[in-house]
């Protein structure tokens, strides 16, 4: 007889520990997709919200004259979140389909590179960012995992790749003839919305100016110079110094006036704006805030950084959120209009929403209309009510924007 074999116990805790693993396996990949699935769309929800007030309704006349309008939005935040420009989403401020159905001509298009954590309007470090956690979590490619860079080339190509998708309903505005072309349709009643790329900051500069042509290169006609930080080119109103240009900003500063970028002062310390004015030779904007008259918070304008706005031939754009205009609501954004327009003059009011940046707004851009019924009620006449919504604003990108 044969000695027992040693090996015929163990067979059973081998199976057992396999399907323990595997079980392990399946319930990670599970979680992982899930993960992958809804935590993007879950952040979105809490950060990009809506007060829950209603919504006023909008009477014929103001329907009417809204629909005729070229509506210019200076600024939002969409690119940095997973979903599909063209499909309309039940989160967030901003797609194209709302877009279309508020009726808006041009639409900014900004991207967020870095972003810290505790981001507050007082003060900030740059040793924290909230975006590197959301590439991963978009699974968006390695590259952008590291390079803020190549984060607002990813958005870049995302706007692109929308426009090419769209049959012609989502265009880019890259030079003065894209603008005309632009209008010229939209005057024939055609379905046609401009989409305008933009830089919120400029850390993506990674320190070398070289940089700024490759953004230029890849879309982008409009800057910011900081965001919620202090970065090499410019100090930040809600960063820890707050100092003002360095020789690489004012280095950029020229290189955007050269290249055909409209320069904007959102988010910059006091002193990078002061600088920014002394030295800018073509319009200037603020592409979304409100003004310290109506709202005391320490990123809004205040009376003589609106005039030297103004001095320009620039725009100030009013944003919709709380800390813009410390009421969510049309009256307080018409209230923050009016003084831009007491200061500055009726050629100075423009639209900076920063709709999907993660603000909490009392209407998405489907409901752009309020603003306008807002304004006729306190006794706007058509033509300045056009000027406030977007004509101001197409007059400056027809002047800056490269040929």
């Amino acid at each position: 007889m044969s000695s027992p074999s040693t090996a015929t116990p163990s067979r059973p805790r081998r199976r057992w520990l396999r399907r323990t693993a595997l079980g392990l396996v399946v319930l990670v990949v599970v979680a992982a997709i899930g993960f992958f699935a809804l935590a993007p769309g879950i952040v979105e929800k809490g950060m990009n919200q809506h007060t829950g007030e209603p919504v006023p309704d909008v009477g014929e006349e103001a329907r009417g004259l809204h629909e005729r309008l070229l509506v210019v939005d200076m600024h939002s935040d969409t690119l940095m979140w997973d979903r599909d420009l063209l499909d309309e989403g039940d989160r967030g401020h901003m797609d194209l389909p709302r877009l279309e159905q508020g009726n808006v001509a041009l639409q900014v298009f900004s991207s967020v590179s870095k972003s810290p954590k505790g981001q507050n309007y007082d003060s900030n470090t740059d040793d924290t960012d909230n975006i590197t956690l959301l590439t991963f979590a978009q699974l968006q490619p390695p590259r952008t995992w590291t390079s803020l860079l190549e984060r607002s080339l990813y958005h870049a190509d995302k706007l692109e790749d929308a426009a090419e998708r769209s049959d012609g309903r989502l265009v880019l505005v890259r030079t003065r003839a894209d603008l005309a072309a632009l209008v010229a349709a939209r005057e024939d009643g055609e379905q046609r919305t401009g989409a305008l790329f933009s830089l919120e900051g400029l850390q993506n500069l990674e320190g070398d100016i070289d940089n700024l042509q490759v953004l230029f290169d890849a879309g982008a006609r409009m800057a910011g110079f900081t965001h919620f930080f202090d970065n090499e080119v410019s100090g930040s109103m809600h960063g820890v110094d707050k100092g003002g240009l360095t020789d690489l900003g004012r280095e950029a500063l020229a290189e955007m006036e050269r290249l055909g970028m409209v320069v904007d002062i959102a988010h910059a310390s006091e002193a990078a704006v002061d600088e920014i004015l002394d030295l800018a030779t073509r319009p200037v904007v603020s592409s979304h805030g409100g003004v310290q008259a109506t709202c005391d918070v320490n990123r809004n304008l205040s009376d003589d950084q609106i005039r030297r706005v103004a001095a320009t031939g620039g725009v100030v754009g009013i944003g919709y959120w709380d800390a813009a205009v410390c009421e969510a609501t049309p009256e307080a954004v018409v209230d923050a209009i009016e003084h831009v327009i007491e200061v500055g003059g009726i050629e100075t009011a423009a639209l900076g929403s920063d709709y999907d940046g993660a603000t909490t707004v009392g209407w998405d851009t489907s409901q752009l209309a309020v603003i306008t019924q807002e304004l006729m009620a306190r006794g706007h006449s058509p033509e300045d009510i056009a000027a406030i919504m977007g004509g101001n604003t197409l007059r400056v990108l027809d002047e800056v924007l490269p040929g």
